[in-house]
């Protein structure tokens, strides 16, 4: 029996494997942040520890960051203190680290790609859930808790247990206007925020194959969204045309023996999954979510659904109290929703082909009166590219709000948030209640149909702007 891309990473990370425990894997990269860094740093310094391979870790300012007015002081003092802790534990650990500002700063899953330090073949690790972003590349990447990050900050290996493998086919044209985004909230809204628990989620199949990295980013971003462990897609040409003459990717013979290797990493054709599940392109259409978490949406032609039509119990409940917190009505068509703000963005769709999507929507029109716009890139290297692209003029010229690189308004732990009762259409990953901001109402879409909410003021698809 074959092996699959996940298993085959897994091996041959393995330093320790013994009957009845958790194996020992190395690890190839360690991404830190300022969020979920100081309790690890902490517990070095308690025990008289060093990073063990600070080259292999690099720290980040991304979450806490204000996307304006850099020169200033942090206003929030508990953003401030964590900010200037992650670069007295760097200064203390030399560790890698880029402040806000710097030319290479961003969200580190932004910016490990656009480097090159993320890699296929490689276990990357990191204390944020969106780690899972990386598997786009082949890498085995996923987020860990501050006690297994001291572990890894102290031996650059982490223990763990084997995860089960899920297929996940899609085969088939994707339809004009829909993106990568559309089909993992697809996916999500089908088997659930629990389908993919103790999985990684390997996605196959020939749509998968036409998308960019920047798509396959999106997808595998999200996974974890389905409750998996880890997204993983095999490397292939549209993989090394994306790493070939990045700053961290081997180069001359070593591009050549990298290369080769990166491409036997895809599963086997007698490989087993421990499940599969399959998605016909064709059949999936722009979406949006309606309710508090990311398996509660809908196709942006589709309407509130009445919760009594949910056959589980649980989901019936959920289905009221979502609609309560989000102030809908059973049957209101997703068309009708009307939003104060719009945010383009995150780890998920702040990078720049996301951008040149829906700065082509905006082309020539205007964000409606009233509605707030934030476009905040993924990192400081999109930005420069972006405004070399006049990208940044398409925005502004709308009418939004063009910023610095930052999560901003994904998660609101800065000054980008959604205000209590207000109502927001997002191309981040998650619509939890008080997400954006206390009291915050969330709907995921994709950059396009985030673009198309802006200029009509009613969640809309680029089609509606005909």
């Amino acid at each position: 029996m074959g092996y699959t891309l996940a298993q085959k990473v897994w091996n041959r990370h393995i330093v320790r494997q013994e009957d009845g425990a958790p194996d020992l894997l190395y690890i190839d990269l360690h991404l830190v942040n300022e969020v979920t860094s100081p309790q690890a740093f902490e517990g070095l310094r308690l025990s008289g520890r060093t990073v063990r391979r600070p080259d292999l870790t690099l720290a980040m300012e991304d979450h806490n960051i204000p996307t304006t007015d850099l020169l200033k002081p942090i206003a929030d003092p508990v953003s401030a203190l964590q900010i200037q802790t992650l670069r007295q534990n760097c200064q203390e650990f030399a560790v890698r680290l880029f402040t806000m500002g710097h030319r290479e700063q961003g969200i580190v899953h932004v910016v490990g790609p656009q480097l090159g330090l993320t890699q296929p073949g490689m276990t990357i690790v990191c204390g944020d859930s969106h780690t899972s972003t990386h598997g786009a590349f082949g890498a085995l990447a996923f987020g860990i808790g501050t006690s297994e990050a001291e572990h890894v900050l102290a031996t650059q290996t982490l223990s763990a247990k084997p995860f089960k493998t899920m297929a996940v086919n899609i085969d088939g044209d994707l339809a004009p206007g829909v993106s990568s985004k559309d089909v993992i909230l697809a996916l999500i809204a089908q088997i659930g925020t629990g389908g993919g628990q103790g999985y990684v989620l390997e996605y196959r199949g020939s749509a998968v194959a036409a998308m960019s990295m920047e798509a396959r980013m999106t997808m595998c971003n999200m996974s974890i969204e389905a409750g998996a462990r880890a997204g993983l897609i095999a490397p292939d040409q549209v993989t090394l045309d994306y790493l070939r003459g990045r700053k961290h990717a081997p180069a001359g013979q070593d591009w050549e023996e990298a290369s080769a290797y990166w491409l036997s990493l895809a599963s086997d054709a007698d490989a087993r999954y421990d499940a599969e599940v399959t998605l016909r392109a064709a059949d999936i259409s722009p979406f949006v979510t309606w309710g508090t978490n990311p398996a509660q949406g809908t196709p942006v032609s589709g309407s509130v659904p009445f919760p009594e039509n949910f056959t589980d119990a649980k989901e019936q409940a959920a289905a009221e109290r979502a609609l309560a917190y989000m102030g809908l009505e059973p049957g209101t068509l997703i068309r009708d929703i009307t939003v104060d703000s719009v945010f383009l963005g995150s780890c998920t769709n702040g990078r720049i082909e996301d951008l040149r999507a829906a700065a082509e929507v905006l082309r020539g029109r205007s964000v409606k009166s009233g509605l707030r716009m934030l476009v905040v890139p993924g990192s400081m290297r999109v930005k420069v590219q972006a405004e070399a692209e006049g990208l940044d003029r398409i925005f502004l010229d709308a009418g939004a709000e063009w910023r610095f690189a930052g999560c901003s308004m994904c998660l609101g732990m800065n000054p980008d948030q959604v205000g209590p009762g207000q109502r927001c259409a997002s191309t981040s990953n998650r619509n939890f209640e008080g997400r954006q901001g206390q009291g915050s109402r969330t709907h995921l879409v994709s950059p396009v149909v985030a673009a198309a909410t802006a200029i009509r003021g009613t969640i809309s698809t680029p089609a509606d702007l005909n």
